[in-house]
C-alpha cells in the first residue's frame, strides 16, 4: 500500500509541474523528418529570394485629373524631312483663334532624302520598336522608368559623304504655340502674314516639282526627354502623285512624369493617319502638303513610379517562412500517418488525444496508475 500511495504521489506531483514535458516521439531524429526540414528551409530561401527581387522592382501608378494649366505656351519639337527643296517648302502654325505663329524657331537644312545604310538600319529598328510598343502596351512603363538611359530618337549622321544633289530639306527646331487646338503644316512656297490668315506663295514654284514624300524623325509636345519614343517618330510616307496631301490628326495628352530619376511635364499623343490624291476634276479638293492636326485634351495624366515599402516586404517575407512551416509540419504529419496506416503499424491508442479525467480526487494522466492486483 505504501508504494502504491508513494507512486500516486510522484505521478500527482508531475501532473502538477508548470512546465509539461515533451513526449520523446516529438523530439527523436528520423531521415523523414530531416529529409523535410532541409526542403522547407531551401523553399524558404529560394521564396526569399525571389521577394527580395520583388520588392526590388518598380512600377507604374497613373493617375487621371483635369489639367488646370491653360495660360502656359505649349512646345511642339520638329524634326521631318521633306524630298523637296528649302526655297520651295514653308511651314508655320495656324491655331484656331487664327493666331498664326512664325516659324523663327525651325532650321531648314537642305540634305539627301535617302538614308545611308546605317541610317536605314537605325530606321528599321526604330520601325521595329514602335510595332512592338502598339502591340505591348506594358512596354511603354518600361520607357519610363528608363528614361535617362534611353538614346536620343534623332536620326544619327551620315557616316559617308553623299554623291547625290541635295535633293530635300530637313526641317527641325521647336515652337512655342497657345495651348488651343491648331494646325502645323508644311506646304508650297514660304508663308506670308494676310490679314484674314496666312498665305503660301505658291505661284512662284512649278507644278512638277511638287514632292511630299517625307520623312517624320522625331515629332513630340512639351519638354523633350531622351528616350521616350513617340507614335510618329520614323513615319516614312512615299508620294505616288505631284499633288498629294497627308493629314495627322493629333489628340495631345498632358503628362505629369515623377520617376526616381526624373520629373518632368511632358506630352502624351495619339494620332489617326489619312493620305489623299489632289484631283479638283475628280471631286477631290484641297492643298497639297503635310498637316498635322492637333487638339489637347482637357484632361491630365499622372504618371508616378512607385516601390514597395519596407514594412510590406517584411510582413510578406514572415508570411512565407510562417507558411512554410505550418504547411511542411502538417504535410509531413499527414503522410506519417498515412504511411503508418498503410504498413499496418497502427496501434491503438498513439494518436488518441490527451483527456483529463478526475479519479478519486486525483488528475488521470496517460499513464496507467498501479493497481493493487498489480502489486500483488
Amino acid at each position: 500500500m505504501r508504494r502504491l500511495n508513494r507512486k500516486k504521489a510522484l505521478n500527482f506531483v508531475k501532473e502538477l509541474d508548470a512546465f509539461p514535458k515533451v513526449p520523446e516521439s516529438y523530439v527523436e531524429t528520423t531521415a523523414s523528418g530531416g529529409t523535410v526540414t532541409v526542403l522547407a528551409f531551401t523553399a524558404m530561401a529560394l521564396l526569399a529570394f525571389f521577394e527580395f527581387f520583388v520588392y526590388r522592382d518598380t512600377w507604374m501608378k497613373y493617375e487621371y485629373e483635369v489639367d488646370k494649366d491653360f495660360t502656359s505656351k505649349l512646345r511642339i519639337n520638329i524634326d521631318i524631312t521633306v524630298a523637296m527643296r528649302c526655297q520651295f517648302v514653308g511651314a508655320d502654325v495656324l491655331d484656331l483663334a487664327e493666331t498664326m505663329v512664325a516659324s523663327d524657331g525651325l532650321q531648314y537644312e537642305p540634305v539627301v532624302f535617302d538614308l545611308s545604310p546605317q541610317q536605314r538600319l537605325w530606321h528599321r529598328t526604330l520601325l521595329l520598336i514602335q510595332s512592338r510598343l502598339r502591340e505591348e502596351h506594358s512596354l511603354q512603363d518600361v520607357l519610363f522608368k528608363n528614361v535617362m538611359k534611353g538614346a536620343p530618337t534623332a536620326l544619327p549622321p551620315r557616316e559617308d559623304d553623299p554623291t547625290q544633289p541635295l535633293n530635300a530639306c530637313r526641317i527641325h527646331g521647336h515652337l512655342y504655340v497657345n495651348k488651343v487646338a491648331g494646325n502645323f503644316h508644311i506646304t508650297v512656297g514660304k508663308a506670308i502674314p494676310h490679314p484674314r490668315g496666312h498665305a503660301h506663295l505658291a505661284a512662284l514654284v512649278s507644278h512638277d516639282t511638287y514632292n511630299f514624300s517625307h520623312r517624320i524623325d522625331h515629332l513630340s509636345f512639351g519638354e523633350e526627354i531622351p528616350g521616350i519614343l513617340n507614335p510618329l517618330d520614323g513615319t516614312e510616307k512615299v508620294s505616288t502623285d505631284h499633288n498629294h496631301m497627308f493629314q495627322y490628326f493629333i489628340t495631345i495628352v498632358p503628362t505629369k512624369l515623377e520617376t526616381y530619376k526624373v520629373s518632368a511635364d511632358t506630352h502624351q499623343y495619339s494620332v489617326t493617319e489619312r493620305e489623299r490624291v489632289i484631283n479638283h476634276a475628280a471631286g477631290s479638293h484641297g492643298v497639297s502638303g503635310i498637316f498635322m492636326k492637333y487638339d489637347i485634351s482637357s484632361l491630365m495624366v499622372k504618371v508616378t513610379e512607385q516601390h514597395m515599402p519596407l514594412w510590406q516586404f517584411l510582413v510578406r517575407l514572415c508570411g512565407i517562412i510562417g507558411g512554410i512551416f505550418s504547411t511542411t509540419g502538417l504535410l509531413h504529419s499527414l503522410v506519417g500517418f498515412c504511411v503508418d496506416v498503410v504498413c499496418c503499424r497502427f496501434k491503438l491508442g498513439v494518436y488518441k488525444p490527451n483527456r483529463m479525467n478526475l479519479l478519486d480526487g486525483h488528475v488521470n494522466s496517460l499513464t496507467p496508475l498501479l493497481s493493487e492486483n498489480s502489486e500483488h
